[in-house]
């Protein structure tokens, strides 16, 4: 009897804990506070620092979360290249494994911020602003070289300095 009893308390929990994620009496998902990433407006310092010290650095490939572009409420981890810095807060782009050919990709190759290996791509159109809190990890030391060729298609989209 003692199985039983623990599979319905399994079950009785699991059932409580999908309820709240919902907005109670409208169905609706509850909007949880996303980590501050969004995208940068100028003044941008670009700087090439890595430093593979736990701490995120311009140069490394980072995971964070990056907010989808048709709703900035939502998002996902994704891996990032840190350009530089605004402010106290960490400016990068996000990679992607989808190169689509697009003049705003610059392939960036592999790396160990992919456990695939997948060749990677820089979304140089959007530049996000970070907070090196919201950072969950370090992936990998960028190529200074790909690092630059990174740098130069996003200053022809963004306002940046280089330093």
């Amino acid at each position: 009897m003692t199985k039983w009893a623990n599979i319905l308390l399994k079950l009785f929990r699991q059932v409580q804990a999908a309820r709240r994620e919902y907005e109670r009496g409208t169905g609706k998902p509850t909007k949880k506070s996303a980590p501050r990433t969004k995208r940068v407006e100028s003044g941008v310092r670009i700087e090439y620092t890595p430093d593979v010290d736990g701490d995120p650095d311009p140069g490394e490939v980072v995971w964070t979360w990056v907010p989808y572009e048709d709703d900035p409420q939502r998002g996902k981890d994704r891996p990032v290249v840190i350009i530089g810095r605004t402010g106290d807060d960490l400016a990068g782009v996000q990679l992607t494994s989808k190169g689509k050919g697009r003049r705003d990709q610059v392939a960036v190759g592999t790396g160990a911020w992919d456990p695939k290996r997948r060749p990677s791509y820089a979304k140089v159109d959007r530049l996000l602003t970070i907070d090196p809190d919201d950072v969950r990890r370090e992936g990998a030391v960028l190529a200074r070289d790909r690092f630059d060729e990174v740098v130069d298609n996003v200053a022809e989209y963004h306002d940046i300095a280089r330093r």
